[in-house]
C-alpha cells in the first residue's frame, strides 16, 4: 500500500487536506471516506479502515473538512451543509483524477453526511454508515450545557474531546433544519449499516432508524463490543473487511482503474461502471474519462467521442506548427486551434466526392500569436494540413476488430 498527501479546494475555495490511500496493484475502484464530527482524516478509525480497504484493491481518499486538522478555514464558521459541499468538492478532485468514489463511508456525523449527499454524487454505488446518527442534530447532545448561550449570545465556546471549539447559532439552526428521513428514503444505492450496540456515544437506536427509513439493497452489520471512535485495531480491521467483501457485490464488477486487457494496445478503453456510458480511456500512464452529457444519458464527467476525436486533430497541428517554427527559427509565441464538428448533407459541399447522404464536416480555426511576417504566416497554415491525424482522417483508415480473450 502507498499513501499520498494532496489537496484541494474546499466549499469557499480554502485549501482542504487530504490523504489518498492506494493498493499496489491498479485500483479495483474508489471509496470517499468522512471522518467523526471535530475529528480529522487521520483518527484511528479513518486511517486503519482506508489502509485496510487498500489491502482490498480500494483506493480511499480522507480529507479533513473546512477548519479541522490540516485544512484551512475556520471551524466556526461551519456547519452541516458546509461539510456536504466539502464533500462535493472531495468527489470532484477523485473525478479530476478519474476516481470518482463508487463507495462513500462515514463514520459518526460523517455517516450522516454522506447519506445526505450520496444523491449528488452519481457515481456512488453504494454508502457504508459507521457508528452513523440517524439525526444530524443528534451532535447537539454534546453540546446541551451550552444551547442556551448559544442561542442568546449567537456562539459558545465548547469542549469536545478535550479541544476547544467555537459553535455559532447558524451551526445549531443548520443541524436542526436537515431532513435525514427523505434523504435516507430516496438513497438510491445500496446501504450498509455498521453500528456497535454497545455505542455510548451513538446509540444503537439510530443504526434502526437509518436502516427502517432505508430501502433496499440494505444491510446490517454489528460491531460487537467495539467503541464508537474504532479506537481498537482489531475492530476497525474487521470492519474495514466486512465492508469491502460487502461492496464488492455493488462496485466490484468494474475494471481495475487503469487497468489495460492487451499488452500491446496504444489505447485501452474501458466502462468505468459509473452511469451508464462513463469509459475510462488509459494511454501509457495517462488516464482520462470519456461521458456523454447528462441529457444524452450520461454523468457530464468528461469529452464525448467526437470531442476527443477534435482535440486529438487540434493537439496534432498546435504541436506539428510548433516544431515547424521552431525548427526553422520562426517567431511564433503561441498556437491556438478551435474545432466543431456537423454533420452536412453532401449536396450542399462543393468540394465533396460524395453526392448523397451526409458527411462529417470539420471546421478548424487557427490562430498565430508572434511577430510572424505574411509569408511565415502562410507556411504555417500550409504545414497544418500536413499535421499526421489530418493525414490520417483524410486517408484511406482500415479499421480491424477482433475479440480480446
Amino acid at each position: 500500500m502507498r499513501s499520498e498527501r494532496c489537496q484541494f479546494a474546499g466549499y469557499n475555495g480554502q485549501s482542504l487536506a487530504a490523504r489518498l490511500d492506494l493498493p499496489d496493484a491498479a485500483p479495483l475502484a474508489a471509496a470517499l471516506f468522512a471522518h467523526c464530527f471535530t475529528c480529522g482524516k487521520d483518527v484511528v478509525a479513518a486511517s486503519r479502515i482506508a489502509s485496510n480497504l487498500a489491502a482490498h484493491g480500494i483506493a480511499t481518499l480522507r480529507f479533513d473538512f473546512t477548519g479541522l486538522g490540516s485544512s484551512d478555514g475556520e471551524f466556526a464558521n461551519t456547519n452541516f451543509s458546509t461539510n456536504l459541499q466539502d464533500l462535493l468538492a472531495a468527489a470532484e478532485a477523485m473525478r479530476a483524477r478519474a476516481m470518482a468514489p463508487a463507495l462513500l463511508i462515514g463514520h459518526s456525523l460523517g455517516g450522516a453526511a454522506v447519506l445526505a449527499a450520496a444523491a449528488s454524487i452519481p457515481e456512488a454505488r453504494a454508502v457504508v454508515t459507521i457508528g452513523a446518527p440517524f439525526d444530524p442534530d443528534h451532535v447537539l447532545r454534546l453540546i446541551t450545557a451550552q444551547l442556551p448561550e448559544i442561542e442568546s449570545r449567537g456562539e459558545a465556546a465548547v469542549s469536545l474531546g478535550g479541544r476547544p471549539f467555537t459553535i455559532k447559532r447558524q451551526f445549531v439552526e443548520d443541524l436542526r433544519a436537515q431532513n435525514p428521513e427523505s434523504s435516507i428514503g430516496h438513497l438510491g444505492k445500496a446501504l450498509l449499516v455498521m453500528h456497535a450496540p454497545t455505542d455510548a456515544i451513538v446509540g444503537i437506536d439510530n443504526a434502526r432508524q437509518i436502516f427502517d427509513a432505508a430501502r433496499h439493497p440494505k444491510s446490517f452489520v454489528a460491531l460487537p463490543d467495539a467503541s464508537h471512535l474504532l479506537d481498537n485495531r482489531a475492530d476497525a480491521e474487521y470492519a474495514a473487511a466486512v465492508l469491502a467483501a460487502w461492496s464488492s457485490r455493488y462496485i466490484g464488477g468494474a475494471p481495475a482503474l487503469g487497468q489495460a486487457p492487451a499488452d500491446d494496445a496504444d489505447v485501452v478503453v474501458a466502462e468505468t461502471g459509473n452511469g451508464k456510458l462513463q469509459q475510462r480511456i488509459t494511454a501509457g500512464p495517462h488516464q482520462l474519462l470519456a461521458d456523454e452529457p447528462v441529457p444524452e444519458g450520461g454523468l457530464g464527467t468528461g469529452p464525448n467521442p467526437y470531442d476527443l476525436l477534435l482535440a486529438a486533430l487540434g493537439a496534432c497541428t498546435s504541436m506539428t506548427l510548433r516544431v515547424y517554427a521552431d525548427r526553422k527559427g520562426f517567431p511564433l509565441t503561441r498556437v491556438r486551434v478551435a474545432l466543431s464538428h456537423r454533420k452536412i448533407y453532401a449536396q450542399d459541399c462543393a468540394d465533396c466526392e460524395t453526392r448523397e447522404g451526409r458527411v462529417d464536416e470539420i471546421n478548424r480555426g487557427i490562430a498565430l500569436e508572434g511577430a510572424l511576417d505574411t509569408e511565415q504566416r502562410a507556411r504555417l497554415m500550409e504545414m497544418a494540413e500536413k499535421c499526421p491525424v489530418h493525414r490520417t482522417l483524410q486517408g484511406e483508415v482500415k479499421i480491424r476488430t477482433t475479440g480480446l480473450v
